[in-house]
């Protein structure tokens, strides 16, 4: 069947032994060996049968010859010879179909046995290959060993041609069934050797899927190299299993920790801001401009804190698993009391404001006030005066949509994978940014998504601006009653 085409560098790639499964790659170089092997040894086989098998023939026709010979006695008189002893050669001929010639010491030919083929010129003795025929030549001595005629007796090579090629056949067949067998073999093997890897290759792969070390490598089945390899790497995810939960641990106690810090200094902090603003309230004098003005700016200072470390504690909290409480509330109002609380502080930027219909979630209002301020925050610190941002909440299927669009300059794309990072502003990391917040405003709008189960993307508003969408899952009684999606 031919290879599905994927390029020729491709296909060469899959090609090459090295990319072999180590199973297949076993059983090649265990059918190589085998092949090799029982190529060596039939060559050899082989060899050694076929000089045997024409040497037991040579020596059929001539010991054949040198029987007949030995039968046969020739009389030569003034006429002529005579042949006057010897066996019916026609009987001695046909179990071999053989031919026989006999002649006298002249060369002349006395008898030959009926349907005789040619036998070729006279050799004195010995044999030689003529015409397909083995033709063995033998003297026939009269009394005190004088000469008096010759015998040639021929047998074809047809049949000793045939016995050899049928033992190269026989050999080279036996040479395939067992270079075969070794393959199946050797896959066999090699699959039955590379189980337990295989095995330990498909929980590997599925605790790098699911990423959870807690789970147990295959019981050794023995103690061989793999099974020392089971052990080995079981131990490593014990070991890897127990420093995660160390550092888990670790983590957990240090979010615990900033939680219950950020959570005991309000204290402090809210006693700090209250006894500013008395002392600001106090400081109305004329001569007291310049008092006024430190404690006006410590004032800021303070507050600008007191929202870090709410901040800082809503996150701590979030990531320590302590979240608020939630309970049925309705998002429009949520919506439009934020929208009351940024209004005074929205400068010169217009606000304009659509939440015609109530839409019920599963929340907690406190958090998801926070997330609207937050995102109209951003719209503002990061558009010029006079800018309008857009504050719509509508309903889509079983989702209430939150929509905070501005028409500034937008968010360059190689921010937007990181925009909602901590401690990452729109110019880019707090650290480097000097442009105004902690960057925790945006962490802070996913953290409070996240809780409630919803969803928060960045889009390019209609007027080129930056838009953030938020979706947030309607309290189940009310998903029956949402209308559809508006156009915006």
């Amino acid at each position: 069947m031919p290879l599905p085409r994927k390029g020729g560098a491709g296909r060469r790639r899959a090609l090459r032994p090295g990319s072999w499964p180590v199973r297949w790659r076993l059983a090649a170089v265990s059918t190589g060996l085998t092949l090799a092997i029982l190529l060596l040894f039939g060559a050899t086989i082989g060899a050694v049968a076929t000089q045997r098998i024409r040497d037991d023939f040579n020596s059929e026709v001539q010991g054949a010859v040198q029987t007949l010979a030995a039968s046969l006695r020739i009389v030569d008189t003034p006429t002529g010879s005579l042949l006057i002893r010897g066996p019916g050669l026609d009987d001695f001929v046909l179990p071999n179909d053989a031919s026989v010639r006999i002649l006298n010491s002249r060369g002349e030919v006395l008898r030959q046995s009926t349907g005789s083929a040619g036998l070729g010129p006279l050799r004195e003795e010995g044999s030689r290959d003529y015409h397909g025929m083995r033709v063995a030549t033998a003297r026939i001595g009269g009394g005190g060993g004088a000469l008096t005629g010759y015998v040639q007796y021929g047998r074809g090579l047809e049949h000793v041609d045939s016995t050899v090629d049928r033992v190269w056949l026989f050999i080279a067949a036996g040479i395939l069934a067992g270079t075969l067998l070794a393959s199946f073999a050797g896959v066999a093997i090699a699959s039955r050797a590379m189980r337990p890897i295989a095995s330990l290759t498909a929980t590997a792969r599925q605790i790098a899927t699911t990423r959870d070390p807690s789970r147990h490598m295959p019981a050794p089945t023995s103690s061989d190299e793999v099974g020392e390899l089971t052990r080995t790497l079981e131990e490593m995810l014990r070991a890897l299993d127990a420093a995660r939960a160390e550092r888990e641990g670790t983590m957990q106690r240090q979010r615990e920790f900033v939680a219950d810090a950020s959570h005991e200094l309000r204290t402090p902090l809210t006693s700090v801001l209250a006894n500013l603003e008395l002392l600001q309230a106090s400081l109305r004098g004329p001569g007291e401009t310049e008092d006024r003005e430190v404690v006006d700016s410590a004032l800021r200072s303070s507050r600008r804190m007191s929202r870090l470390v709410g901040d800082l504690l809503l996150l701590a909290r979030a990531d320590a698993g302590r979240h608020g409480e939630q309970r049925r509330c309705d998002l429009a109002s949520v919506v439009g009391d934020a929208a009351a609380e940024f209004a005074p502080v929205a400068g010169d930027h217009r606000l304009e404001v659509d939440n015609p219909r109530p839409a019920f979630v599963l929340g907690n209002a406190d958090e998801l006030h926070r997330m609207v301020l937050n995102l109209l925050d951003k719209a503002a610190n990061h558009t010029p005066p006079g800018s309008l941002i857009e504050l719509r909440l509508v309903s889509d299927g079983g989702a209430a949509v939150l929509e905070v669009a501005d028409d500034g300059p937008g968010i360059p794309m190689q921010m937007r994978d990181q925009i909602f990072d901590r401690f990452v502003r729109g110019e880019g990391p707090a650290d480097v940014s000097a442009g105004p917040g902690t960057g925790l405003g945006l962490a802070i709008v996913r953290s409070v998504v996240d809780s409630h189960g919803g969803s928060v993307e960045i889009a390019e508003s209609a007027a080129g601006g930056a838009l953030f969408r938020v979706r947030i899952p309607l309290a189940k009684s009310e998903k029956a009653l949402s209308p559809p999606l508006e156009a915006l």
